[in-house]
């Protein structure tokens, strides 16, 4: 029954991943948000049409 309720938590290298996890976590999540302006920073954005 260990096994089944075993989550890794006692493991010694927990936060080396842990730590980069979350940090990717967070660049993708701002790279999100911020995606319009990244783009038009860049000079990606496409001509709108009208």
């Amino acid at each position: 029954m260990d096994a089944l309720l075993h989550t890794g938590i006692d493991h010694p290298n927990v936060w080396w991943i842990v730590v980069p996890s979350m940090l990717s976590f967070l660049v993708g999540l701002v790279a999100f948000v911020f995606s319009a302006r990244i783009r038009a920073f860049l000079g990606l954005e496409e001509p709108v049409a009208e």
